[in-house]
């Protein structure tokens, strides 16, 4: 036994995969482990599942001594209305609050009684609520994940004891120059929908009401926005807990607004003598074809430093923006993808009398690659570099779980591995080169990506960094 900040966390001998055995031990289920009979069982396969309400079931049987579970709800901040934004910053932080079937001690004290724990993250289209703990405990860290994701209280006066939080919350963003400049660059970018902070808009804290909390979940926390996602546990123990529990409210919801690109510019003068600043323009969406040639263009631009303060001499950034200046930089190739939109351009980090010349030189490049400057090689380290870093993000099982529960949720399947890395090894130079954006009229010539129109955000001392107009 060993003691662990209070907690007793039980590793028993059956769990000491370094045993030696007869048989592969990590291709087969554990000594004594209860496997179901109605499901077939390919080992390291993903199962995925759609209900008739709409809900989606997807699991890896990784037979591991730990299991995490996710609930993944299409609910973002980008559902949030004029009315009610800054909703998804307080449900993320009522995640622990009372429900129509728990205290919010009971759920504090029943989680840590098992040695589990509860975690949500939150992004612009999505919230995931996710749950670990030993396998053996599955059934009481699910009763918990239930209650939140499905019947919350929104209590007044838990709620107006969340406020000192999102104040933190807030100056803590404020303070982050990186979270400054992503937050201004889609509020500059976007008319809609994406345009919607992660975070509470300040005339808002404390004026979220119990009503728009229960509007906002009634509207999106639905079983046809809603994905249920299981690494290190049965597929049919997780199919009849959605099909028992999750089908409380069917369909769709609320349909979003879509997003509309319009570009823009947003500069925010902090004298902070270190300056950063991205230009993009508009992209691919996550599920079109066009979005893996803008991730492996990306790799081909760079992505920063492989390594703790390491250089990055094979970025093409770097090279020719060492050319511009001699001062210290840092600039990695910006990609975002979301369901209906993107963006794609360069980040970069510069002292205040060298951004002109930094920024100027990072464009420059990202041109010079449209215009076919782009070497069979580079193409080639670009996608081994991409395929890298996707196996070894999926190594981490909260990555594997987000990975999972999004294509499953968008999606409705799970693309393998060998789908993954034969899709990236299949661009080519002329995907990269000649990527597209689409227009409303199909008889209007498309445009190259460069030519689109740009969007800018900077945060720091300004004073030699260029407008958008002027790059």
């Amino acid at each position: 036994i060993i003691y662990v900040s209070g907690v007793e966390q039980l590793f028993p001998y059956r769990r000491a995969y370094v045993a030696k055995q007869s048989q592969p031990h990590l291709s087969e289920p554990l000594s004594g482990l209860k496997v179901s009979t109605g499901v077939r069982h390919t080992y390291q396969d993903v199962h995925v599942t759609k209900l008739s309400s709409g809900l989606v079931i997807a699991s890896l049987e990784n037979y591991s001594p730990a299991s995490r579970i996710g609930v993944l709800v299409r609910a973002g901040s980008r559902y949030e209305t004029m009315d009610s934004l800054g909703v998804t910053h307080l449900l993320r932080l009522a995640s622990g609050l009372t429900t129509k079937g728990a205290s919010a001690f009971r759920i504090c004290r029943g989680i840590e009684a098992v040695g589990g724990s509860l975690g949500v993250t939150t992004t612009r289209e999505t919230m995931l609520y996710t749950v670990d703990c030993l396998r053996d405990h599955i059934d009481t860290i699910m009763e918990y994940l239930i209650n939140v994701t499905t019947a919350p209280e929104f209590r007044p006066w838990e709620l107006s004891e969340l406020t000192p939080r999102v104040k933190v919350d807030n100056a803590i963003a404020s303070q982050s120059p990186q979270i400054d400049v992503l937050e201004n660059l889609h509020a500059a970018a976007y008319k809609n929908a994406l345009s919607n902070s992660l975070y509470c808009p300040d005339y808002m804290v404390g004026k979220i009401t119990t009503d728009q909390m229960h509007t906002f979940v009634q509207n999106n926390f639905t079983s046809g926005r809603m994905a249920l996602v299981g690494l290190g546990v049965d597929h049919a123990i997780l199919k009849q807990v959605g099909e028992q529990f999750l089908n409380i409210r069917s369909g769709t919801g609320t349909a979003g607004s879509k997003a509309v690109y319009h570009g823009g510019e947003l500069r925010n003068q902090t004298g902070d003598s270190l300056v950063h600043a991205v230009v993009v323009a508009e992209s691919a969406a996550a599920s079109s074809a066009e979005a893996t040639a803008f991730s492996v263009l990306q790799h081909v631009l760079g992505t920063g430093p492989r390594v703790k303060r390491g250089s990055g001499s094979t970025s093409k950034l770097e090279q020719a923006i060492s050319k511009a200046t001699v001062q210290p930089f840092d600039a990695s190739a910006f990609n975002s993808s979301y369901s209906d939109s993107g963006l794609f351009g360069v980040y970069t980090i510069s002292q205040a009398d060298a951004t002109g010349d930094v920024i100027k030189a990072a464009v420059g490049q990202v041109g010079d690659i449209a215009q076919g400057n782009l070497a069979a090689s580079d193409l080639s380290r670009a996608k081994t570099q991409l395929k890298a870093e996707y196996l070894m993000s999926i190594e981490n099982s909260e990555n594997l779980l987000e990975a999972i529960g999004t294509q499953a949720l968008t999606e409705g399947t799970y693309h393998s591995l060998e789908a993954i890395t034969q899709k990236i090894d299949a661009v080519s130079s002329n995907d990269v080169l000649y990527l597209k954006k689409k227009t409303k009229k199909k008889t209007q010539k498309k445009k190259e990506f460069m030519s689109g129109k740009k969007s800018m955000a900077a945060s720091g001392h300004l004073v030699t960094t260029p407008f958008l107009d002027e790059i």
